[in-house]
């Protein structure tokens, strides 16, 4: 039996024998808030060895012991917890806000490691936030590494800072190092959810020895003890949980309509949501939309300063003017475009925020910093245009600029010498550069599906910005809105709970043959499936569905089932009712009958196959002309040939359906939230006409005049709770055709015998009929049910597993015994690209024909990036080289639909072949400048660099997969590539190293 965790919760102020802050010690300056959550997942059985007098116990650890490192401020309740934790030698997930400190603690585990002459890792999501982070812990111990894809610094040091690819990847060669490591600080462990590179964190958990002990950084999320028992059970060791949403420096949210001039405050620093401000803010759209409807230019103002062609009187220009003015700086102004920032912080032409000393400063600075390029690079314009910027005391940040430039705006942010910083949500990650006010432009992001309101999570993360501890007594946060926004989305977007930790396991070849050509055997693919937090998030949710089937079962064998003949009989009498009355609405409908009927406010019953809508209200009827009307003769005729459309004010789900087009239908149901929106529905599917009619406001488009609507609907819906009385289609309609007239009598008749049916009188069957009613429904759950309990997730990878295994056989990567060949240990070495691909490429002789530069442009199609909007033009040296790789991506997506798996083929070559800077790489291996090669593109410099310093990266991977196959050749060609591009701004040093 799988041992289960205990998860035992402590508040930390409720603990007498929890150290307290000086703060929390004074009775009068005590604050409650500054209190933090302890949790720990503890395995069956399990029994600490520690010294209770010392370490306090599991649920309730402190530390009386001498301390290995010391800090110069009192440490927060969270952090004395932490500290605690590592002190008893047992893995913690420390959850917190930014800014909040948590940085102290990793700094206490490499301090504890050095202690008791260990050796520990810091991995980082980030190349660049590893680079931070190695200056920061380098400043603080002198012993420390660094090891990304393409920097290695003292590689033997005690404690080495690496990106979490470098982690795995030594974890999959059993590397030596890992033999003297106690601990392993995994920072930005939320990371974990990245789509595309979470399950690298994932697969380093599972392989990591028991022996080595972790901490986990996080941003705040709301299942930290989930993943705590996930450790737990993983490692068969106690994971403690130390959550805290206290923040050093409160905060106030405020809201600053588009076009306007006001500020709203929101959300104040106790976290109250200002209902009576939101309404005076949803005032000044009203006023706004009166003059747009007046002449119609409203909206250009927000699309000015969203666009950023703005002047001297945009939003973005007032605001951080008013910021200046106020003395709120530092700020900084968060967009969701690379272009926009730029665009705002060059439209600030006239502000200046530096005095002489701070300029002069900045230019020493700056100069010192390119000291580094030649003196061509020096003169780039993304260099030289910064300069007069910076002096300013404006600055921007995104992942497209030169990595050095990048460096020295965060560098003068720090010291104070930049007032004014346009970023994208990057800036956010990472090292803690706080600023007194932080600046929303939008409140919508684009996520390579849609555009959609920030979440709670990002804005907890960006908003986390605004406030430095010790120097602001508050920061402020002001939110840019261009239109009217829903209170609660609002609310959710600025008070929400940050999101779950979900995982994004997947199989990916790399992993697969990794595993299978491990020496150990100890781990297989079938090991990291099970043993995965995706399989894990999955099993916690199956106890909670056993639970349910019992239930059901028990509830099922209950109900009594004596009566079904007399049941079946009443319910044949309905559904003979139900189809007359189904033929009598088709007479009903008849447009020449019902037009004059359905007027504004009618309430009508719509029905869609088996689907009952409910009772909705008639907003208007719409005319389809008929398809030919030249062959219609008469107007009766002609009439019957068009068709209706009846505007209808529908109950229907809250919010967009999922495409974001049309709100989607919701049959009322008890309990059952929902807003009417106006939907247009065929005369055909109109079952019943109501004698009722409602008034309905003029302009339906505020969600208020809608709901009030519903509320009427549903008011009438309790007043008549038989159902609500209908139109008589003789007396009221005056419906006399004799057929029509003998049909509604077979209605009656049938509605007599339904009546006078045993069922129908007696309440104890008309019970008995909702109890075999209670008992189908009962069955088709508990069937449901089971088969959801069938369709594990385990078979679900393990057929997944055995159709990847078939492709790499197909491929010639494994034999029929699933031992790894040649060409699968050559793959083995690549996780920078598509190991499928260009082991493909390798052993079919593409690479062999092209010379290095040739090489090296085929190569960069590997590595993701940025998109060029432009048409690509290829010299003929790389268009054939380019259509084989096109050619093979395409047969491997081909055999692996062969294979069973879901593969598009268009989209995995698309996907998989990038050629957008396949040109410049050429030019740059053959030695054009970096002023050359950025004139043939429209993508960001930084964003080139980033890919030709990934693609050296990918290109050691390659020679040293040649080297593993005896591909001497190959071997020398790869590192000639490699040679070619490391030269230049591209591979200048970075300013943290």
């Amino acid at each position: 039996m799988e041992e289960s965790p205990i998860p035992g919760k402590r508040k930390a102020e409720d603990d007498p024998e929890a150290p307290k802050s000086e703060t929390e010690s004074d009775p009068k300056r005590r604050n409650i808030s500054r209190s933090c959550v302890h949790e720990v997942a503890v395995p069956s059985g399990y029994s600490s060895t520690t010294d209770e007098s010392i370490h306090g116990t599991l649920s309730s650890p402190f530390f009386k012991g001498e301390m290995a490192k010391t800090y110069p401020f009192t440490l927060d309740p969270f952090q004395q917890v932490s500290i605690a934790c590592l002190e008893r030698n047992e893995s913690v997930l420390v959850s917190a806000h930014t800014s909040a400190g948590k940085t102290a603690i990793a700094e206490y585990a490499i301090a504890m490691a050095f202690r008791e002459r260990q050796r520990v890792i810091y991995t980082s999501p980030l190349k660049a936030l590893s680079n931070q982070k190695y200056r920061e812990l380098a400043q603080e111990f002198s012993d420390v590494g660094l090891m990304t894809g393409d920097v290695t610094l003292s590689p033997n040091a005690s404690c080495l800072v690496m990106t979490t690819e470098i982690l795995r990847g030594m974890l999959y060669r059993g590397s030596e190092v890992l033999k003297e490591v106690a601990w392993v600080i995994f920072d930005e462990i939320h990371y974990m959810k990245d789509r595309e590179r979470g399950v690298v964190w994932e697969e380093s958990i599972i392989f990591l020895p028991p022996a080595i002990k972790m901490v986990f950084l996080s941003a705040t999320m709301s299942n930290a003890t989930e993943f705590a028992e996930w450790i737990c059970k993983l490692h068969k060791q106690p994971c403690h949980v130390v959550y805290t949403d206290f923040r050093p420096t409160p905060l106030q949210h405020y809201v600053f309509p588009m076009g306007g001039s006001g500020l709203y405050l929101i959300v104040d620093e106790k976290e109250q949501f200002k209902e009576d401000n939101y309404l005076k803010l949803q005032d000044t759209f009203a006023k706004k939309k009166t003059v747009a409807d007046g002449n119609n230019n409203w909206k250009g103002g927000g699309r000015i300063a969203k666009g950023g062609s703005a002047s001297g009187d945009s939003d973005i220009y007032k605001i951080v003017k008013m910021i200046m003015e106020r003395k709120f700086q530092p700020v900084i102004i968060f967009s969701f475009s690379r272009r926009e920032c730029e665009q705002h912080a060059l439209a600030m032409s006239k502000l200046d925020f530096n005095s002489q000393e701070d300029k002069d400063v900045v230019e020493q600075v700056f100069r010192n910093a390119i000291q580094c390029l030649s003196e061509e690079d020096r003169s780039l314009p993304a260099i030289e245009l910064m300069l007069p910027l910076l002096q300013r005391g404006i600055a921007v940040h995104h992942s497209g600029l030169l990595p050095i430039i990048k460096e020295l705006v965060e560098l003068l942010f720090q010291e104070g010498l930049v007032k004014a910083l346009f970023a994208t949500e990057t800036f956010a990650m990472g090292l803690n550069m706080p600023a007194k006010t932080v600046v929303f432009t939008s409140v919508k992001k684009w996520d390579g599906d849609s555009h959609r309101y920030i979440g709670s999570g990002e804005y907890i993360q960006m908003s986390g910005r605004a406030g430095r501890r010790g120097k602001d007594e508050r920061g402020i946060c002001i939110i840019m809105i261009d239109e009217q926004m829903e209170m609660n989305t609002l609310k959710d977007m600025v008070l929400g709970k940050p999101a779950p930790l979900v995982s994004t396991f997947r199989l990916s070849y790399y992993s697969i043959l990794n595993l299978m050509s491990r020496a150990e055997g100890q781990f297989t693919a079938e090991h990291v499936i099970k043993n995965s937090f995706h399989q894990f998030q999955y099993e916690k949710t199956l106890p909670d569905i056993g639970q349910r089937v019992s239930s059901l079962e028990k509830e099922a064998s209950m109900l009594d089932e004596s009566g079904e003949a007399d049941v079946a009989e009443y319910h044949k009498l309905r559904l003979d009712i139900a189809q007359l009355e189904k033929k009598m609405m088709l007479e009903i409908t008849r447009p020449e009958r019902v037009l004059c009927f359905l007027l504004p406010g009618r309430l009508i019953k719509v029905r869609d196959g088996g689907t009952d809508w409910g009772w909705c209200v008639v907003v208007n009827v719409v005319k389809k002309p008929p398809v030919s009307s030249a062959s219609v003769p008469s107007a009766l005729a002609s009439m019957r040939s068009t068709s209706y459309i009846v505007d209808t004010l529908l109950h229907c789900a809250s919010g967009l359906s999922a495409n974001g087009s049309r709100p989607k239908p919701l049959p009322p149901s008890p309990g059952e939230k929902g807003e009417m929106h106006v939907v247009p529905v065929q005369l055909g599917l109109v079952c019943a006409l109501s004698s009722i009619r409602v008034s309905i406001p003029s302009d339906l488009r505020p969600i208020e005049a809608r709901q009030s609507i519903l509320l009427a609907v549903q008011e009438l819906g309790t007043r008549f709770p038989k159902g609500l009385p209908k139109l008589d289609p003789i007396k009221d309609m005056g419906i006399q055709d004799p057929e029509f007239v003998e049909l509604v009598n077979k209605i009656e008749g049938l509605e007599q015998k339904l009546v006078a049916h045993p069922l129908h009188k007696s309440i104890q069957d008309e019970k008995h009929f909702k109890t075999f009613q209670r008992k189908a429904q009962v069955n088709h759950e508990i069937q449901q049910l089971k088969s959801k309990m069938r369709d594990s997730q385990i078979q679900k990878f393990r057929d997944e597993l055995r159709n990847r295994a078939r492709v790499l056989k197909r491929l010639g990567h494994i034999d029929a015994d699933g031992v790894v060949q040649l060409k699968g240990r050559a793959a083995c070495l690549i996780d920078t690209g598509d190991e499928l691909l260009v082991t493909e490429l390798m052993f079919n002789g593409t690479f062999n024909e092209l010379d290095h530069h040739q090489v090296v442009a085929l190569a960069s199609c590997f590595i993701p990036g940025d998109k060029s909007s432009e048409q690509i033009h290829l010299r003929t040296e790389l268009a054939k080289p380019l259509q084989q790789l096109q050619d093979s991506a395409r047969r491997i997506a081909e055999i692996q639909r062969e294979c069973k798996l879901e593969v598009n083929v268009d989209e995995y070559v698309e996907s998989t072949v990038r050629p957008y800077l396949m040109d410049v790489i050429y030019c740059w291996s053959m030695g054009a400048t970096f002023s050359e090669v950025i004139e043939m593109t429209d993508i960001f410099e930084g964003s080139i660099i980033r890919l030709a310093r990934r693609l050296d990266e990918f290109l050691n991977q390659l020679k040293d997969a040649a080297h593993a196959v005896g591909e001497v050749d190959l071997e020398n060609k790869f590192a000639a590539g490699s040679q070619s591009l490391r030269r230049g701004i591209i591979f200048a040093n970075s300013l943290y190293l």
